[in-house]
């Protein structure tokens, strides 16, 4: 297409250069959107077509949606900085308003309050291929002083400097991108992606030939959201983002906008509310699974992260650690311990919100093999249709996620799957994919302690980590850590950040 990349949200009829029309009946639906609440009136209200107007070189200059409803009647015309909404009432308007709020592309029928499935099809510019030095993140922060290579090395001096800066008034008042920002900025994709440095061709042959699947849980902090899926995004990978029911609309579209100037970034089809230690958190990765399997575009392997996770790993070095599984997937898998194991003999419910213990006794699991622990993260090859009713089973119970994956991987027939030996059990610490401190095995390591204590602070017993435990993670074999968080420390984000992607273009200078 001389330059230019199709993005069809669905099989609908593409676009043609000039004005072209896409009626929602005519095609299947490639993007659910629904409200949020619903129609605030009360009725049902539903796409008769979207437009779309490209120039000549196939751009998208304008899109309109057409959204028909009993008693509202409103025309969205999504420009790159706003849209105009018109209010009518039956066939014959009754007032006209017209407001400048900004949203992505494709958010029209959201924003009325529909909840019909549409079909869109856009043609992008392919992005351009940025500079190695414009895509060095060195200097992102031009109000810090901080020393990323002496913070990385471990100096003692540099780490303090950076809790004392955190510390600062300055600091504290650093201004900040919202969910807003985002929605703005994603208005225009390629100023967008120019703006963030994201790479937009793959940095080798051998990773262009490894494509893998991304499941990402997100329910708040926009930015931390940016920075993971920036850190981890080649455009051979695949992303499903699952955006929490329970989040607020503007995180929502604002996660939608980042979306829409992808073509391999999608929020899942089925969006979940999501109930701490309840089934809700694996569905949500269950959903995106099955968006990721329709699209059946060649992937390797499948990976689930959640909003506060980050890479110590870059994607080539990704890569070469899932080659050498040679087609077995890896996660922790050990046997179940005696306190764990009252989570699934009885029967939970979800009640106002929490997830409450009945105290009804369940019967035992569908299964001839064990229950093993683990916890809710995993690098998998995507093969369980022998698994529906233990999965079934599971969901009544207490954090499935945490024994869900482990069992399943040590079932026979699952392909990639380990045997039930306990010589086969594998550990947080020998599995790859994520690396966690729990804060009751912190201790000396020289005495036996699986890690030193955290340099961050903690929540639920989880280290979030700082500037000062960098040092030690990136010599871990894990692909990825848990838990980053921007508001507690910054750097450690930013360093990493930017440590990884000096790593990444160092393979494009020789």
């Amino acid at each position: 297409m001389d330059g230019r990349r199709e993005r069809a949200l669905s099989r609908g009829p593409a676009a043609p250069s000039g004005m072209g029309s896409i009626r929602a009946e005519e095609a299947e639906p490639g993007l659910e959107v629904r409200a949020r609440g619903g129609n605030p009136r009360g009725k049902r209200v539903f796409v008769l077509q979207v437009e779309q107007e490209t120039n000549r070189e196939g751009i998208r200059s304008s899109e309109k949606a057409i959204v028909s409803g009993d008693e509202n009647l409103a025309t969205a015309f999504c420009g790159l900085n706003s849209w105009e909404t018109s209010d009518m009432s039956g066939s014959s308007p009754q007032g006209v308003t017209k407001g400048r709020t900004h949203y992505p592309p494709g958010m029209a029928t959201q924003w009325m309050g529909t909840e019909t499935k549409y079909t869109q099809s856009r043609i992008y510019q392919k992005p351009e291929f940025l500079s190695i030095e414009h895509l060095d993140l060195v200097g992102e922060n031009p109000n810090s002083n901080i020393n990323c290579t002496k913070v990385l090395q471990g100096d003692v001096a540099e780490i303090e400097k950076v809790k004392l800066e955190i510390l600062t008034v300055q600091f504290g008042r650093r201004p900040r991108w919202t969910t807003h920002d985002y929605i703005n900025m994603t208005s225009d994709c390629t100023s967008f992606i120019k703006r963030r440095k994201y790479i937009v061709e793959p940095l080798s042959r051998e990773e262009a030939e490894f494509p893998i699947a991304y499941s990402i849980v997100v329910h708040h902090k926009i930015e931390m959201f940016d920075r993971l899926l920036r850190a981890i995004y080649m455009p051979q990978n695949f992303y499903c983002i699952h955006v929490d029911k329970k989040s607020e609309d503007s995180f929502l579209a604002a996660v939608t906008g980042i979306a829409s100037c992808f073509s391999n970034v999608f929020v899942a089809s089925q969006l979940e509310t999501v109930v701490y230690a309840s089934w809700s958190r694996v569905q949500a990765d269950l959903n995106c699974m099955r968006d990721l399997h329709k699209r059946n575009a060649g992937w390797k392997y499948l990976i689930n992260l959640c909003g506060m996770d980050f890479p110590i790993k870059t994607n080539l070095e990704i890569v070469r650690k899932l080659k050498s599984l040679m087609g077995e997937n890896n996660l922790e898998t050990e046997r179940m311990p005696s306190h764990k194991k009252e989570r699934w003999k009885k029967h939970y419910v979800v009640v106002d919100g929490k997830l409450t213990n009945t105290g009804t006794d369940k019967v035992q699991p569908p299964l001839e093999t064990p229950l093993f622990s683990g916890s809710a993260y995993f690098v998998y090859v995507l093969e369980n249709e022998k698994i529906q009713k233990f999965m079934e089973w599971a969901k009544d119970t207490y954090s499935p996620d945490e024994y869900l994956w482990a069992t399943i991987q040590r079932i026979p027939e699952v392909p990639g799957s380990l045997s039930l030996s306990h010589k086969y059990d594998m550990s947080d610490m020998q599995a790859i994919a994520r690396f966690v401190k729990w804060q009751y095995f912190e201790g000396d390591v020289y005495k036996g302690a699986p890690y030193p204590p955290c340099n961050g602070v903690h929540v639920r017993s989880v280290c979030v980590f700082g500037a000062g435990d960098l040092n030690w993670i990136l010599r871990k074999h894990h692909l990825f850590a848990n838990k980053f968080d921007m508001d507690i420390d910054l750097f450690a984000i930013q360093c990493l950040d930017e440590h990884l992607r000096l790593k990444a273009l160092e393979t494009l200078k020789h």
